[in-house]
């Protein structure tokens, strides 16, 4: 029992670095490491939904947990996609993307599973 309370911050803790680190590479990655056209995309605009969930994750709440674990399947979808297809420096960023969103999802679905009622 007393090591729930570590678990949980540790989940929050995990949760809120590997989305602002998935931010990160995201926009590092479509402007700066790997764009799809020289000098950046418009697709580095696919960080903008990752900020929706930043003040709930960084807040705990419960349901902002809930929902970005759905989220995050897309980034996950695209890790593998392009961690396959891409060579380089895109391959790198596809497979840290891939790692960052396993590390969220696990994160989100711990912490869930311990807020849920009766737990």
């Amino acid at each position: 029992m007393s090591r729930l309370p570590g678990l949980r911050v540790i989940s929050v803790n995990a949760a809120a670095a590997a989305l602002v680190a998935l931010i990160a590479v995201c926009l590092a990655w479509e402007l700066w490491l790997a764009p799809l056209r020289p000098g950046g995309s418009l697709v580095a605009l696919k960080a903008l939904p990752l900020a929706f969930p930043l003040r709930g994750i960084f807040a705990g709440r419960r349901y902002t947990y809930q929902w970005s674990s759905l989220l995050i399947l897309a980034y996950f979808a695209e890790g593998v996609t392009r961690s396959v297809a891409e060579r380089g420096a895109a391959q790198a960023c596809a497979a840290a993307e891939l790692a960052l969103s396993v590390v969220f999802f696990a994160a989100v679905v711990t912490y869930s599973r311990m807020t849920r009622a009766g737990a």
